[in-house]
């Protein structure tokens, strides 16, 4: 049975992660960040096959790969958020501390990459958050029974255009659009908030552009989508939901499509064949 590491963070993307691990056979030993971590997944942990538990708190790299180290992983896997806006209040140890000095700009994806390269210089190389999940990735084409309308059809193509722009600069990977207008741009808050700001500025009839960055790297911070997101939609009464296909996951598989089709919400999967995607497995 192989050693594989798990850092969790929020939301329910860690357990789906541990359990497909554990199916696969791994013996799975798990970092949580203390600040992000659901407490449940002490419970889950302590399912057979247990998973040792480990708490940490943010900023705690050397007690990270000290942790690692001792239980033999060589291989880990990141999974579930840590918020965006938590970066201007991290407390970092001197691991982490030589890793941010090192870095011209401290956005997301800077921090983390460098993180992944401090773990590898350690032995231990990050996976494809996704590797145990594939069959919760989107898939192209039209996944709700409702097709799109011309008219939201017209919406999805200017609003590729904006968002490929805006996830390549790493402002955001979501916008909500009406009419060929930009109504909103996700920044730190997350898809649900911009879905509900959108509403307030512009009614219903929204349209929401979710993409994957133009050389996403599957290690971390991948595009996601849940019953939730439906549900936020449903209140804004926005009417279609595009994600890019093989680089989102949909966190609670087909229950998404369900919650779609109940709200009369259309869901397509953008096929992304030609953009660059970076450690895939």
């Amino acid at each position: 049975m192989s050693r594989l590491g798990l850092i969790a963070g929020n939301g329910r993307f860690p357990f789906l992660v541990l359990d497909a691990a554990r199916g696969a056979g791994h013996d799975v030993t798990i970092v949580a960040i203390k600040e992000e971590t659901f407490p449940e997944l002490t419970e889950a942990a302590a399912r057979p096959p247990a998973a040792a538990l480990h708490w940490i708190s943010l900023g705690q790299l050397g007690a990270c790969i000290r942790v690692l180290e001792q239980a033999g992983v060589t291989q880990a896997v990141m999974a579930g958020q840590v918020k965006h806006a938590k970066l201007f209040d991290i407390r970092p140890d001197m691991t982490l501390l030589g890793v941010l000095m090192r870095l011209k700009a401290k956005n997301t994806d800077g921090i983390i990459s460098a993180i992944a390269d401090v773990l590898r210089d350690h032995g231990i190389e990050l996976l494809n958050s996704t590797a145990f999940l594939t069959p919760l990735m989107a898939r192209a084409g039209t996944l709700t029974r409702r097709e799109p309308t011309d008219e939201e059809r017209a919406d999805l193509e200017f609003g590729y255009r904006v968002a490929d722009v805006i996830a390549g600069l790493d402002v955001g990977q979501t916008i909500a659009g009406k009419s060929a207008a930009v109504v909103a741009v996700e920044a730190m808050e997350g898809t649900d908030a911009v879905i509900a700001r959108a509403a307030t500025l512009a009614g219903a009839g929204v349209r929401i552009v979710k993409v994957a960055k133009p050389n996403q790297d599957m290690r971390f911070d991948v595009p996601v989508i849940g019953v939730s997101t439906i549900e936020a939609m449903k209140a804004a009464g926005a009417t279609l939901l595009s994600v890019d296909a093989g680089t989102t996951l949909m966190i609670d598989g087909d229950a998404i499509v369900q919650a779609a089709d109940a709200a009369g919400i259309c869901i397509v999967g953008r096929e992304i064949a030609t953009k660059a995607r970076k450690h895939e497995t």
